[in-house]
C-alpha cells in the first residue's frame, strides 16, 4: 500500500505539498501551487535577507548582517539543534527581534535582554515590554507593547557544532555562542538531549560596565498546539537551577504537531552567585528585570495554556565587565526516558543507561561544557580543514550547515539487548521511522566522520527483518509509518521501493564494513549474511532492468526501466561481493562480482542515448531516448570502488551536466527544474575529478546562501528561482557529506 507523504510546510500555506503528488507538477506552476510566491533569481538573492530582518532598523541593516554572516548565510540558523524534538531555529540572521522556531514553523520562543549600566537592551528574540508614552493627541498617558533598544548585531559565525552571534551597545560587545555537540565515537555524550547557550560580555569602550543578563524560554516549547495546558515547575540540583515544562496531560511515546507529546522541558542555568529566577507573565518578568536587574524567584505559571505564553525566566548578574569577556551560561534540554515503541516494546533512552535521572544528567552536561567546548573547537575545525581542501569554502558553507541538521534527526536509545541503536526521523516529508532511502542519503556523514552511528542506524532495520515479522524478500522502506511507533509493517503494506531499499541497505552496509575494524567487519558480514544474501538474490531476479518499480524520488512518481535505478542495484550486487568475501564466501564473491560487471554491460548498451552525449532517464530501447536525469547513484560506484562505470562515461555526463546546469544547480530529471541538494553532492563526488563537481558545489552553496525562504535548509527547491519546493530539516542533508565520504574510504580502517 502506498503512503501519502507530508511535507510540513509554511503554517501559512494549505496546500497538501506531498512528497509522491504535488511535485509531479513541474516549474513555476507547480510551485505556484504548492504555495511559494516567486521571484525572479536575482530579485530573490537581493531581498532575501531584508524582506524578513526587521530587527534593527530595516533592508539595510539586515543586508550588512547577512553580508557579515560567515562561512554561509544559513536559510534558517541552527540554534537548539540536537535530536527530532529539540531541533529549534532562527528563520533570519539577525538574532534580535525575530523569534526563534521549530523545524515545522511553530514559534518556540527564547528571548534574551542585557542591562548594561542600569540600561536594558534587546539581543535576542521578540522581547516586547510594556511601556507608558505620553499621548501628544489627547494630554494623557497611553501604553504600548514593543522594546525600544536592540543591540546591533556585527557578526554572525557558523561552524559545524556552532552559531555565534556578536552584537554590541553600550559600550559592551556581546557574543551569544549556541553550541549543539555533536560527538563522534562517544555513544554517552551523543544521546544527552540538550543543548548549550552562553552569553559573553566584555567592554568595547575602555570602561567597565555593569551588566545582567537575562533569558527566558516561552511555554510553547512544549507544544505547537496554543490549547494544551502546560505545568511550570522548579528542578534544581546539586549543580543547576532549573525550570520545568511539561503537558499537563503527557501522551507517551505519541506527537502533537510533531513536538513529543511527553517529557519535559529544561531550561537551566548553574548554580552560582548573582543567578536569579522568575516564572510568570512575559511582561512582567521582562518589566522586572529592566527595571532591578534581578528576578523574585517566584512561580505564576505553575499551570497554564501554551495560548497563555508562561516565561520561564534566569536571569545572571555578571558584575563589572572590563576587557576580558565574563560569561553567562544556559542549557536547553527535552528529556524523555522512554524514546521508540519497537514492536510494541517501549525502547528507553541510550542516557539512561549512564544517569541516574536527568538531574545527574544535567548536572553532568552542565560540568562538561568547557571540555564540550575544547572538543567542539576541534570538530569544527576539522569539519573545515577537510572541507575546504575538498571542495573550497562553498563546500565548508554547506558542510557547516549541515552537521547538525543530519544528527538532529536521530536519537540513540537501548536496544532489545541493551546495546546501542540510533532511531531517524523522516522529518518533514513522511514522518517515517528509520526510512531506509532517508538513511541513505543521510548516510554520507557518518561514513565520514562517525562510521560506528551508522552502524547503530542499520541495527533496527536488520533485527526487524531477520526477527521481526517483515514478509517480503526485499528490504523494506521503514520501521513504522509514524515516529516514534516503530511498529512495523508485518502485514507488508508500506510504500515499496524494491530495488531502491535492497540497494541501498547493502551499499550502506559495505560502506560501513570498509570503515570497520577487519575483525568487526567479518563478524557482522557473517551475522547478517543470509538476510543480505536474500536481497542481493531478489536484485538478481530484477536486474539489470529493473521493470516499473517506485523508487526514492518519489514525488516525480514511479518509473519504468530507470537507468539510475538500475544502476543502484548493479553496483549493490558489486557491494554484496565484498560482503560476502568478508564473511568467507569466496566462490558468492566471485559470484557477484561477475554478475555486476554481467549486467553493467547491459546498462552500457541500453543507457546511453543513440543520438546525443548522455545517458537517457530511461533504457532508451524503452522509449527513454532523448531524456536524461541526475545519475546519482554513480557516487555508490566511486564510495566502494567498484570501478563498473567507464571513465570515458563519467566525462561524457560531466561535460553534459555542465551545459545543463541552471542559476542554482543542475536539475533532477527532465523536464523538472528542481534538484535535491544531497543528490547534487552524490553527484559531485562521483565526478570528484572533473570542473562540474566544484560548480555542483557552488550552485548549491548559492541557492542555501540567498533563498529567500528562512527555513531550515531544504533539501528540494527550484534551480532557476532559488525557491524552496518542499521539506526542510531532514536529516538527508547528511548527503552533503558525500565528497568527504568517498575520500574517507581511500583509507579504510583495518
Amino acid at each position: 500500500m502506498s503512503k501519502k507523504c507530508t511535507p510540513s510546510l509554511d503554517p501559512s500555506t494549505a496546500i497538501d505539498s506531498s512528497r509522491r503528488n504535488v511535485l509531479r507538477l513541474t516549474g513555476i506552476a507547480g510551485l505556484a501551487l504548492a504555495g511559494s510566491a516567486l521571484l525572479p533569481a536575482e530579485a530573490k538573492a537581493a531581498t532575501a535577507a531584508a524582506s524578513v530582518e526587521p530587527a534593527t532598523g530595516g533592508a539595510g541593516d539586515a543586508a550588512q548582517a547577512a553580508a557579515m554572516a560567515t562561512p554561509i548565510r544559513p536559510p534558517a540558523v541552527p540554534l537548539a539543534v540536537r535530536q527530532p524534538y529539540l531541533s529549534t531555529w532562527l528563520p533570519a540572521t539577525l538574532l534580535p527581534g525575530n523569534s526563534p522556531q521549530f523545524w515545522q514553523g511553530s514559534t518556540t520562543g527564547m528571548v534574551g535582554l542585557a542591562r548594561i549600566d542600569g540600561v536594558a537592551w534587546l539581543f535576542m528574540g521578540d522581547g516586547k515590554i510594556v511601556q507608558a508614552i505620553p499621548d501628544g493627541n489627547h494630554g494623557k498617558q497611553a501604553t504600548v507593547e514593543d522594546f525600544p533598544r536592540a543591540m546591533r548585531q556585527t557578526a554572525l559565525r557558523v561552524t559545524a557544532t556552532r552559531s555565534c552571534f556578536t552584537l554590541q551597545g553600550g559600550g559592551v560587545e556581546l557574543s551569544v555562542d549556541f553550541l549543539s555537540p555533536v560527538e563522534p565515537g562517544d555513544h554517552r555524550r551523543q544521546s544527552i538531549p540538550m543543548s548549550y547557550v552562553r552569553v559573553s560580555a566584555r567592554s568595547i569602550d575602555g570602561a567597565a560596565h555593569a551588566v545582567q543578563v537575562y533569558m527566558e524560554i516561552t511555554g510553547d516549547w512544549a507544544s505547537g498546539d496554543a490549547t494544551q495546558e502546560v505545568v511550570v515547575a522548579r528542578g534544581d540540583s546539586p549543580a543547576a537551577r532549573t525550570w520545568t515544562l511539561a503537558l499537563a496531560q503527557p501522551q507517551p511515546l505519541a506527537e502533537q504537531h510533531e513536538f513529543a507529546a511527553w517529557g519535559q522541558v529544561l531550561w537551566s542555568t548553574p548554580a552560582r552567585d548573582g543567578v536569579s529566577m522568575q516564572a510568570g507573565d512575559r511582561l512582567k518578568l521582562r518589566a522586572r528585570f529592566v527595571g532591578q536587574g534581578s528576578l523574585d524567584g517566584g512561580n505564576e505559571a505553575m499551570r497554564s495554556t501554551v495560548k497563555a505564553m508562561p516565561a520561564l525566566a534566569l536571569a545572571v548578574d555578571l558584575g563589572h565587565c572590563g576587557a576580558s569577556a565574563t560569561a553567562a551560561d544556559f542549557v536547553i534540554g527535552q528529556v524523555r526516558e522512554q524514546c521508540i515503541n519497537y514492536l510494541g516494546r517501549p525502547l528507553r533512552a541510550l542516557w539512561t543507561k549512564h544517569f541516574g535521572d536527568w538531574k545527574a544528567m544535567l548536572d553532568f552536561f552542565h560540568g562538561d561544557a568547557a571540555a564540550a567546548r575544547t572538543r567542539a573547537d576541534a570538530l569544527d575545525a576539522r569539519v573545515s580543514r577537510d572541507a575546504r581542501a575538498a571542495g573550497g569554502e562553498h563546500y565548508e558553507g554547506l558542510c557547516v550547515l549541515s552537521l547538525r541538521q543530519a544528527y538532529a534527526g536521530t536519537e540513540l536509545v537501548l536496544g532489545p539487548d541493551g546495546s546501542p541503536w540510533a532511531f531517524l526521523k523522516e522529518i518533514s516529508s513522511d514522518g517515517n521511522v528509520s526510512t531506509v532511502d532517508v538513511l541513505y542519503p543521510a548516510s554520507p556523514v557518518w561514513m565520514y566522520l562517525d562510521p560506528d552511528y551508522l552502524r547503530m542506524l542499520l541495527l533496527p532495520l536488520l533485527d526487524y527483518a531477520e526477527r521481526g515479522g517483515w514478509p517480503k524478500p526485499y528490504a523494506e522502506h521503514d520501521l513504522g509509518s509514524a515516529y516514534p511507533q516503530a511498529t512495523g509493517h508485518n502485514d507488508g503494506k508500506e510504500e515499496d521501493m524494491p530495488v531502491e531499499e535492497s540497494g541501498d541497505m547493502l551499499i550502506m552496509i559495505a560502506a560501513w564494513l570498509r570503515r570497520a575494524p577487519h575483525a568487526d567487519a567479518q563478524a557482522f558480514a557473517a551475522r547478517h549474511y543470509p538476510l543480505l544474501e536474500k536481497w542481493a538474490q531478489y536484485l538478481e531476479r530484477n536486474l539489470p532492468d529493473p521493470g516499473f518499480q517506485n523508487q526514492t524520488d518519489d514525488f516525480a512518481g514511479s518509473i519504468a526501466h530507470s537507468v539510475n535505478l538500475a544502476l543502484k542495484g548493479i553496483v549493490a550486487l558489486a557491494a554484496m561481493g565484498q560482503v560476502a568475501g568478508l564473511a568467507g564466501h569466496a566462490d558468492a564473491a566471485a559470484h557477484y562480482r561477475d554478475r555486476a560487471r554481467k549486467d553493467i554491460a547491459y546498462w552500457l548498451a541500453h543507457a546511453k542515448d543513440p543520438q546525443a552525449p548522455h545517458l537517457d532517464l530511461t533504457y532508451h530501447d524503452a522509449d527513454g531516448q532523448g531524456t536524461w536525469g541526475t545519475l546519482y547513484n554513480g557516487f555508490a560506484d566511486s564510495l566502494l570502488g567498484t570501478g563498473l562505470i567507464p571513465t570515458e562515461v563519467r566525462a561524457m555526463q560531466a561535460a553534459w551536466y555542465r551545459q545543463q546546469c541552471n542559476a542554482f544547480g543542475l536539475p533532477l530529471q527532465v523536464p523538472h527544474s528542481y534538484a535535491k541538494s544531497d543528490w547534487a553532492l552524490f553527484t559531485a563526488a562521483w565526478l570528484a575529478d572533473h570542473p562540474v563537481a566544484q560548480e555542483l558545489i557552488d550552485r548549491v552553496y548559492a541557492y542555501a546562501d540567498g533563498t529567500a525562504d528562512r527555513v531550515p535548509f531544504c533539501d528540494l527547491y527550484n534551480t532557476v528561482t532559488g525557491g524552496r519546493v518542499a521539506f526542510q530539516a531532514r536529516p538527508v542533508q547528511g548527503g552533503i557529506f558525500a565528497p568527504l565520504a568517498v575520500r574517507s574510504m581511500q583509507t579504510p580502517v583495518r
